[in-house]
């Protein structure tokens, strides 16, 4: 069943498996089967010493990345960013499980392009950035979201991190360009590699990172 968005980009759709896709323009972002890297930028944070205090998400999509934070009492506010207003009105519809995650106190859900939500937050403000907005820098599904992965809004991310905040990419694909541009302000730049199973292909995704230096 295809469920259409208000602005015609975004939709739901089952699979003849029993999972439900979201796809933005026709191209699949996520489903509700393999969640495991989704599960994971979450995980960056919370393993990580301390694993606690103020995050920034970039994309609620399905929701497995709020879910993973909220389930961790440490975690005392979650600023979302998702630009498709109909994703978050099937969430609270109850089209996809999540009415929960809205109804949260410690999140604080903004329906806007991650870019200027994070640009609207204090310099050293918070303690992890967490994006997944798109399929990586080299398999956008909108060309608007190129800059997500440029250096100018990188900087900013790591502006708004305190001293050794986390700052972590979701991409289908690790990408130089991306470590390279987080090693201008970013310490510990890492690319972790996840194993995935995507409709019985075995696939991988991958977790670019950096800690943000004193001063970024």
């Amino acid at each position: 069943m295809v469920i259409p968005a208000d602005d015609g980009r975004a939709s739901l759709r089952t699979r003849a498996d029993g999972a439900t896709e979201l796809r933005v323009d026709g191209v699949f972002v996520m489903d509700d089967r393999e969640t495991s890297s989704e599960r994971l930028l979450a995980r960056a944070f919370l393993d990580d010493a301390g694993g606690a205090g103020r995050v920034v998400v970039g994309g609620l999509g399905l929701g497995h990345t709020l879910r993973e934070l909220l389930a961790d009492p440490r975690v005392r506010e979650v600023v979302v960013a998702e630009i498709e207003p109909a994703v978050v009105r099937w969430m609270r519809e109850g089209r996809v499980p999540g009415r929960d995650l809205l109804d949260d106190p410690r999140v604080d859900l903004r329906v806007a392009d991650v870019r200027d939500v994070v640009a609207s937050l204090d310099a050293g403000s918070v303690d992890a950035v967490l994006l997944d907005v798109d399929n990586g820098p080299d398999y956008l599904v909108l060309a608007s979201n190129a800059a997500v992965y440029g250096v100018p809004f990188l900087a900013t991310c790591a502006s708004r991190l305190r001293a050794g905040g986390l700052l972590c990419v979701w991409s289908m694909a690790d990408s130089p360009a991306v470590r390279d541009a987080l090693a201008e302000f970013c310490d510990d730049v890492a690319a972790e590699r996840v194993p995935v199973r995507l409709q019985g292909r075995e696939e991988s995704y991958w977790l670019l990172r950096g800690r943000a230096r004193h001063g970024s």
